[in-house]
């Protein structure tokens, strides 16, 4: 008869032994106890550890299972959806899961990585944000769409996300600023979504299995081809080695001057006293550059293959670089350069999400992709120096390499999660960078200090110039 998790888990020597034994965090203990499963990965180092058989690690009961998915291992015509089902969910894995389209019809575009984002609130900004490009959101949250849409919301001048997923059918916008609903507004910007979709078994594979390509299919005729669709979507090379900073980047320079929101007056006045920063826009939010004005930044954004002479030539006190989407060492290509020659220059320098990435990469450091990636508002990350947790929003798929870092840059804050790096600064040049986002939109505003701690780095370095 098979063990309870409990009692795997007090064999292995309790949590903490088990996370250790298994390279997990606690709180993948925790999710095993919830689960009431021990994810097949790690079934090799528990049987080592405690000399249990292979009968012993499987679910109690056929309930505490999964619910399979519906799977091309046994092939699924297109007459067998049902009758109901106006779209539809392909993984490269052969997974079909029939839903009911919604947004803009089509099939082209909403090809990517698929991944899953823990967000209670802000979809816009989450499928605005160009650190989505190439990828598929799967909302955890089954109530999207009931605070509709407006222009202010927007992280960028257009939907980077590639399709979204989600619970339940759209919610009507109840909210006093809404313009626009939900369905409308991605039916303006050409985007599908699909719901009725099994969410909570969607994550589930991606958090034991990996991220892996998938395609959402909403013809306007209702024919789908189920084998070219697969087709298409194992044929998609995948994040890994993809370079999608230059696809969402600005096509030319330009100034930004405006402040965060400040309900119920509009944006924040902005500071007397403003230090010239230039930001490498390698896909920028514009909460981060209202962040950046408000702390008292004059902010230039430049596109992201700016070299360091053009960087330089606008005479910044110091130098942003921004998220974005892709694999920072495919981006690195032409960012690392123009870092490096910054950093030389002695101009200070923050990093953001791929900013971080890339400056750990100028610094000598690698980086490598996540299993399944941080995504939501509700990431925990523990100050190193201080011991201060805070409660972050996070986008992305690749972390910096802690066993990578030189000697002469020091890690400063880490995943409670994963225990993945979120943070590095250099005893070498006068810079630091974290993985999450301080600018939050959406999410919580505890480590918004992060751009007056830049703003005073400038200032420093600039009195001891």
């Amino acid at each position: 008869m098979p063990m309870t998790i409990e009692s795997i888990i007090e064999r292995l020597g309790g949590a903490e032994q088990a996370a250790r034994l298994t390279g997990v965090s606690t709180e993948a203990i925790r999710k095993w106890r919830q689960a009431r499963a021990i994810p097949p990965k790690h079934w090799t180092t528990v049987l080592r550890a405690t000399g249990l058989s292979l009968s012993d690690l499987q679910p109690d009961t056929e309930s505490d299972r999964p619910e399979p998915m519906m799977s091309t291992s046994n092939p699924i015509a297109p007459a067998d959806r049902p009758e109901a089902a106006t779209a539809a969910l392909i993984l490269a894995d052969g997974t079909i899961l029939w839903g009911r389209g919604f947004g803009a019809y089509g099939t082209d575009r909403a090809l990517g990585e698929i991944c899953f984002s823990t967000g209670m609130t802000g979809y816009q900004e989450t499928l605005t944000d160009p650190s989505f490009a190439g990828q598929i959101i799967t909302f955890t949250f089954p109530h999207i769409g009931n605070t509709g849409t407006t222009p202010e919301d927007d992280e960028a001048a257009r939907v980077h996300a590639r399709a979204l997923v989600v619970k339940e059918d759209l919610t009507a916008p109840a909210n006093w600023r809404s313009t626009e609903s939900l369905d409308a507004w991605l039916k303006a910007q050409g985007v599908p979504g699909i719901c009725g979709i099994d969410t909570r078994a969607i994550t589930r594979r991606i958090r034991e299995g990996g991220p892996q390509t998938a395609i959402v299919a909403y013809p306007a005729d209702g024919k789908f081809d189920i084998p070219a669709l697969l087709a298409q979507v194992r044929a998609w090379p995948g994040l890994e080695g993809m370079d999608l900073a230059g696809e969402v980047t600005c096509a030319k320079a330009y100034s930004w001057a405006e402040g965060v929101w400040q309900w119920p007056h509009g944006t924040a006045a902005l500071p007397e006293k403003r230090r010239k920063v230039v930001a490498v826009d390698y896909g920028a939010k514009r909460n981060i550059l209202r962040c950046l004005a408000t702390a008292g930044c004059d902010v230039t954004v430049v596109p992201a293959t700016t070299t360091a002479e053009d960087i330089l030539a606008l005479d910044p006190a110091g130098v942003f670089l921004s998220n974005g989407p892709g694999d920072p060492a495919a981006t690195a290509k032409y960012a690392v350069p123009a870092i490096r020659g910054v950093l030389e220059a002695g101009k200070p320098v923050f990093g953001i999400c791929l900013g971080h990435q890339l400056l750990a990469l100028a610094l000598g450091a690698t980086t490598y992709k996540l299993a399944r990636g941080h995504r939501g508002a509700n990431q925990p990350v523990k100050d190193l120096a201080t011991g201060k947790v805070e409660i972050t929003s996070q986008n992305h798929g690749f972390a910096v390499d802690d066993k990578s870092l030189p000697d002469d840059v020091r890690a400063t804050h880490t995943s409670l999660f994963d225990g993945s790096n979120e943070g590095i600064a250099t005893s070498r040049y006068p810079a630091f960078s974290v993985q999450y986002h301080p600018e939050a939109s959406p999410g919580p505003s505890d480590s918004h200090y992060l751009f007056r701690r830049f703003v005073d780095l400038i200032d420093t370095t600039t009195k001891t110039a």
